[in-house]
């Protein structure tokens, strides 16, 4: 589509003058679901459920979910009720079973969140025309899906969308990190480095508490089962503390940068304008430091969920 007031380029570029503010509203979500009928218009953006429909990213999720609820039942029921200090067992109970739930709220939030997805097939001359671009601009459209790249997009071919400042594709979670849920990520990355740690010490203090006397007063099963479920959290503690500081420290990093990890991998010169250090993470994290930085929650509005749950009931269209 060409004219004398703009080009098209029809390639995988991310140099465009479109601004990630200029959305257009479409009914169609391509790899997520969307609540409510396809002409709702701005409606539709309050009741959208996200969700990418990848069966190695569901397995990999469920997998998550699995592993933490795992690590809940080893702590709870082999090492702190059967222990026989109240105060020990109710301190790191709270602590442990919150900083669990903090987890699995922030996994759960970056899997259902909109990455940040550019409207699919948006790349219409109604739109162009639109656009009111000056001669000789030039705008990117995206060959796979259809739309007009903002800056920084780059298209997944998992979620098959465009994402606004992609960082990577998350497995795990089953969704994009980007523009709109890499905080929740961020969270959930933290929260299993410290839910993973815990274990770890209490699960060394569980051993050298039950060295000093019979294995049969330190729990409630046998000698030979507790000490299989202890070495299996133990690997599973180390092996994830690794995974997720690494992958936090390298989150805060690209932040503060106001970088992505593709545009780092691809050694991208930065065409906007950058945020560093703690500009970048107000940004991210919205507004400045604060306690509800550490919060899942934020932003998580009843009302919203409750006129979703009521569009399901009337039989509303799903769009996939």
């Amino acid at each position: 589509m060409q004219s004398s007031n703009h080009r098209l380029r029809d390639m995988e570029q991310h140099h465009p003058l479109l601004s990630a503010g200029a959305d257009v509203e479409t009914g169609s979500l391509g790899a997520g679901v969307m609540v409510g009928g396809p002409n709702s218009g701005h409606t539709a953006a309050n009741r959208t459920v996200w969700f990418i429909q990848d069966s190695c990213g569901m397995v990999c999720a469920t997998m998550t979910w699995f592993l933490v609820l795992y690590a809940e039942f080893v702590v709870n029921f082999v090492m702190l009720l059967p222990a026989k200090s109240f105060w020990y067992s109710l301190l790191n109970g709270a602590t442990f079973n919150s900083l669990a739930v903090l987890a699995l709220a922030s996994h759960l939030r970056t899997m259902l969140t909109d990455p940040g997805a550019v409207p699919k097939g948006n790349a219409t001359k109604e739109y162009m025309e639109s656009l009111q671009l000056k001669p000789g601009e030039v705008i990117y459209k995206c060959p796979k899906c259809c739309s007009i790249k903002p800056e920084r997009a780059h298209h997944c071919s998992i979620c098959k969308r465009c994402i606004r400042k992609m960082d990577h594709h998350c497995p795990w979670v089953n969704n994009c990190v980007g523009e709109k849920n890499q905080r929740f990520f961020v969270l959930f990355t933290m929260y299993i480095a410290l839910i993973s740690a815990h274990a770890l010490g209490l699960s060394g203090m569980h051993f050298f508490t039950c060295i000093k006397v019979q294995w049969n007063e330190c729990s409630n099963f046998s000698p030979g089962v507790s000490v299989l479920l202890l070495i299996f959290l133990c690997l599973e503690a180390i092996l994830f503390l690794t995974f997720t500081a690494v992958m936090f420290g390298t989150q805060i990093h690209s932040i503060c940068n106001d970088e992505t990890e593709i545009e780092r991998l691809k050694n991208e010169k930065p065409t906007w304008e950058r945020h560093m250090r703690w500009d970048g993470m107000k940004s991210v994290f919205g507004g400045p430091p604060s306690l509800l930085w550490c919060n899942p929650f934020t932003g998580l509005r009843l009302r919203r969920l409750l006129v979703v749950t009521q569009g399901r009931r009337a039989g509303s269209e799903f769009s996939v």
